[in-house]
């Protein structure tokens, strides 16, 4: 059963909406900047969604709710109107929304912490678990949309937002729902955070913009971000019979885990492999069909050569591949979400974007990355690849509608 994309919606450091995401991204330029929030912690870069007034784009009901609900509420909104759909006249019921987050409201976990240690408990907001709770993005959504169906947060950390739209295409596939919002949400952008990745050695530790370069030899970190990416998903003749538009079809998911360490990837990439080629068996397809890789490649010098070995050994030298974070940072459970959506558009528009920041591509990294400008190349098949702490993997393939 073939599952349609029909609709997008972004808010990135690229900029709100997809448009001014995909023109971001495509012009091969860095988002990170310093922060001033981040004064103090070992790495004051980020990668934040500018001009994100929530008061303006997310109205005086919602504008009080943790970053990562305003994110998801905006993209929301942009994706089923981009695919079209009226939720004032569609069957509510039939509507799932299936939402990945790697985090939960942590900087309304931090402020509120705060007013607890500085005036005790009476002062702390009657708000703060609605605020704080990750299930809240899909709930929020959900109540925005009208949309009664399963409503879910599923968390496998840096991999949620691609889990989240493999969950969605099993409830299409399974006649659950008829239309999915699905997708990632994240806004980790805080010292607590900055400081637990950096004790880590996860950070790169540059002092410019450049910091975040997946592939290259002078590799030492990624740069953390935030944001949104959410796509509306339904059954192919489902939207064949409405005549909506479709951008491309997600043809296959395929999960594993590593079970190999906490925080570092198996480097021979068993378990990248094992959801490589389950998502392609899924799909019907085999590794010669792909065209193109949206890489998660973070940045960091292990992580990118597990993953370019895994991807050279099973595809060959032929995919064109990307990585979007050395633009947009890393938007940890977001990051599947938003760079799904980007692959879509890519298989759409027959237009890989660079890989930003990539001046000399690491002699182990044996694969066709591109970099400086975008190139055009039809793309008829494309894997987009999440991966997160706890070895969890989760790849899609999308395809050409």
């Amino acid at each position: 059963m073939e599952i349609a994309v029909t609709g997008l919606g972004l808010v990135t450091p690229g900029g709100i909406g997809v448009a001014r995401t995909w023109q971001t991204v495509c012009a091969g330029v860095s988002t990170a900047t310093h922060d001033p929030d981040l004064a103090g912690t070992p790495v004051d870069l980020s990668c934040r969604v500018p001009d994100f007034d929530p008061r303006a784009v997310v109205g005086r009901r919602h504008w009080q709710y943790d970053r990562l609900v305003q994110f998801a509420l905006v993209a929301a909104r942009e994706a089923v109107a981009d695919a079209g759909l009226d939720p004032a006249t569609w069957d509510g019921a039939r509507v799932g929304v299936v939402i990945g987050c790697g985090m939960w409201g942590v900087s309304t976990t931090a402020a509120q912490h705060a007013v607890l240690a500085a005036e005790g408990a009476h002062a702390v907001s009657a708000l703060t678990l609605p605020k704080m709770l990750s299930n809240m993005a899909a709930g929020h959504v959900g109540m925005d949309l009208r949309a009664g169906g399963p409503n879910l947060v599923v968390a496998t950390a840096c991999a949620s937002g691609s889990t989240a739209i493999g969950l969605a295409y099993d409830l299409l596939r399974g006649r659950t729902c008829d239309v999915v919002v699905a997708g990632g949400t994240e806004a980790g952008v805080t010292p607590l955070v900055v400081a637990g990745f950096a004790q880590m050695g996860a950070l790169s530790r540059r002092a410019d913009p450049t910091a975040c370069r997946p592939f290259d030899v002078g590799r030492d970190g990624f740069v953390l971000g935030e944001g949104c990416g959410l796509l509306v998903m339904e059954r192919a003749e489902d939207a064949a019979a409405r005549g909506a538009r479709v951008r491309a079809r997600l043809l296959g998911f395929g999960a594993s885990a590593d079970a190999y360490h906490p925080t570092a990837p198996d480097p021979e990439g068993r378990g990248v492999q094992r959801a490589v080629q389950a998502a392609l068996t899924g799909a019907g397809l085999v590794p010669a069909d792909v065209d193109h890789v949206n890489a998660h490649a973070t940045g960091t010098p292990a992580g990118d050569v597990a993953e370019a070995r895994v991807l050279r050994r099973l595809l060959g030298p032929s995919p064109v591949v990307t990585a979007s974070k050395g633009s947009l940072g890393h938007a940890l459970g977001a990051a599947g979400g938003i760079e799904a959506a980007l692959t879509v558009l890519a298989v759409q528009h027959g237009l890989v974007p660079p890989t930003a920041n990539l001046d000399e591509q690491d002699s182990a990294v044996d694969l066709d990355v591109v970099t400086k400008a975008p190139r055009e190349q039809r793309v008829e098949v494309a894997l987009s690849n999440s991966f997160g702490f706890g070895g969890q993997n989760a790849v899609l393939v999308l395809a050409a509608a």
